[in-house]
Order: structure tokens, then sequence, then C-alpha cells
């Protein structure tokens, strides 16, 4: 088997794979589920007969979207990076451990989480919208940046290559949406010379919902491919934006969402504490939200569950306040300022 015609959602093949590699006995038959989801990378659920469970990732060179969207698999390697430097960094119990990494079939195997656990966006898209839950990824978050800051002449170094994270969120994002809302443009433009020159703390670039998995009550995030050293704001607004946007989606849940957007940015300061680069963090939090809100539904990769009302709701209410120069303002405000036009815009 040549290095690039492993497929793991080939149960056969990953079988194989595991077995020659000695990953596992030669007489051992794992069970095996390809989990779906995921626009970025193959993943299996291997659960072995002695009680562990893996799940490997194997990045895909094209993602699974409507649109072109290519970027290196080697971006997996990445996320072993990732996995290694946040089980020191974030809580206990929040970074699921590194079992192995293949560099030549670009793929990394983490333990799994033990069931029953249920992905957080799931729950949320039901309208399971629980305080503690908000408030956990808040400290999660505050912690990754603040412990990271302080590990700076370490991993400023270990994180530096900002290429997934061009090719991930930065094209996707915010170069494609400043070319389909032209009256965004310069906004957008100019936030992205700001965060490529903000270099503060280790940045996730993927927090959102999809990414946790909630479990007696606890949450864990995965998907760490974007992991880089930059603009923590950029977490921030990338995190807001799924609260928002459920808000805008969820009329009858419209002030459960909208308050925890708010209990998510109060208790996130709370958990930060007094860094040094606290001060600056506000501005920029309101503008990255601001262009993430926008990206999500003018962006290559829109969220599925608005509808093209919605979609065209939304680019509208934030490219006029872009125009309005609502980035200049606290997080605090643009979050009231966006479900108040959402609801004016409605009615």
């Amino acid at each position: 088997m040549s290095d690039d015609a492993l497929d793991i959602e080939q149960h056969d093949q990953l079988l194989a794979y595991l077995r020659a590699t000695n990953r596992i006995a030669a007489t051992e038959t794992p069970q095996m589920k390809s989990l779906a989801g995921g626009v970025s990378n193959r993943s299996v659920l291997v659960k072995r007969p002695n009680g562990e469970a893996w799940v490997l990732k194997q990045a895909l060179a094209k993602l699974r979207v409507k649109v072109d969207w290519f970027s290196d698999p080697a971006r997996v390697h990445r996320e072993a990076l990732g996995l290694r430097w946040l089980e020191k960094l974030a809580p206990a119990g929040t970074i699921t451990p590194l079992v192995f990494e293949d560099e030549a079939h670009h793929l990394i195997a983490m333990q799994a989480v033990p069931e029953p656990h249920e992905n957080w966006k799931t729950m949320l898209l039901r309208g399971e919208l629980e305080t503690d839950h908000v408030r956990q990824f808040a400290r999660l978050l505050a912690a990754i940046h603040r412990e990271s800051s302080k590990l700076r002449d370490v991993l400023a170094e270990a994180f530096d290559d900002r290429t997934f994270f061009e090719s991930l969120r930065v094209e996707p994002y915010y170069q494609f949406t400043a070319s389909q809302v032209p009256e965004a443009s310069n906004f957008i433009e100019a936030l992205i010379g700001d965060t490529r020159a903000t270099r503060i703390s280790i940045v996730h670039g993927d927090y959102s919902p999809k990414n946790v998995l909630v479990r007696d009550g606890r949450v864990v995030l995965l998907d760490h491919e974007v992991i880089h050293w930059g603009d923590p704001a950029f977490d921030i607004g990338f995190a807001l934006t799924h609260l928002l946007s459920k808000a805008h989606h969820f009329p009858t849940h419209r002030r459960a969402f909208q308050r925890a957007a708010l209990d998510f940015w109060i208790h996130y300061g709370i958990a930060l504490g007094d860094v040094p680069w606290r001060a600056a963090l506000t501005g920029r939090a309101a503008r990255h939200t601001l262009a993430c809100v926008l990206a999500r539904v003018a962006g290559r990769s829109p969220l599925e569950y608005l509808d093209d009302t919605e979609r065209e709701r939304q680019r509208s209410i934030i490219a006029r306040m872009i125009g309005e120069g609502c980035w200049s303002e606290d997080v605090g405000m643009v979050i009231p300022q966006f479900l108040a036009s959402v609801e004016h815009v409605q009615n």
C-alpha cells in the first residue's frame, strides 16, 4: 500500500494498516465506525477488544464543501502538536490525549471520549442551552490563551507557522467574504492586516460548539488543526458567532442565546484575569465577532442551519453595523445591537 493510498474510511484498509504497523495485534479485530460531520478530515472510531477506544483522523486535501476549498493534509500534524501542548495548558479532562501520529499517511489517533457523550452543537440546535456549559466553554478558552501567553518564549516559535490558519480561515472566511460583500471589504482587509500582525497567545482557530463534546456535564474540546500563535480575539469572535447565529435562527430561544453570548464574554474575562494584553483585546474581539458572523453567511463555509432569508438578513445587518462603526465598541455592545436589529427587521 503506497503512502497516499490509505483511506481509513475503508475499514478493511484501516484494519490492514493497524495490523501492519503493529498498532494492534495481528489477530485483533476491533470494531470500526466512520464518524460523520467533518468537512476537512476522514474520521473513524476504533474500539479495541481490550476496552481502549481511539478516534483516527486523516486530513483531506480537498474539503467536503460545495465550493473548491483546498488545504495541505499535513495540517493534521499541527493538530498533533496542539494535542501535546493543550493537554498541558487546558483544565484537566478537557483535551483528548494523543495516541500516535503517522506523518506518511497524514493521520493521527487520539483517545476517544468515553461514552455516553453528545456533541454540543447538536444539543444547542435542539434548544438545550445550559449556563454551565457556556461558562466552561469560556473558561477553557481563557485558560488556553492565558497559560500559553505565559510560555511565549517556547510556544511562539513552536506555533509560528500560520499556513493552515491562512488557508482554512483567512482566505475562506475573511478574504472570500470581502470579495462577496464589497461594502465590508475595507473593514475586513484592515482586520486581516491587524490579525497577521498580532501575536499574543496560542489561538485554537476552530473554537466552535461543533468541536465540543459534553460528557457527564463536562466539555471536551476537539479539532485543533488550525492552532497557531496569533490573535486570541479571533477565537472569541469565532465562538460568539455560533451563539449569535443560533439566537438569530431560534426566535423562541433568542433571549437565552443572547444571555449565553454575554455570559461567555463575561466569564472569559473573569477567567483570563489581569494579563498585560487584556486592554487591547476588547476592540479586536468586537471586530472579529462582526467579521465572523458575516463570514458564516457570505464565506466559503456558510452555516447550514440558516436558510436563504436568514443568511441575507444576517449579511445586511452586519454590513450595516460595520458601516456605522459598531466594530469600535465593546463586544458586550455588539451582541445586543445585532439581535435588536434582527428583531427589528423581522418585525
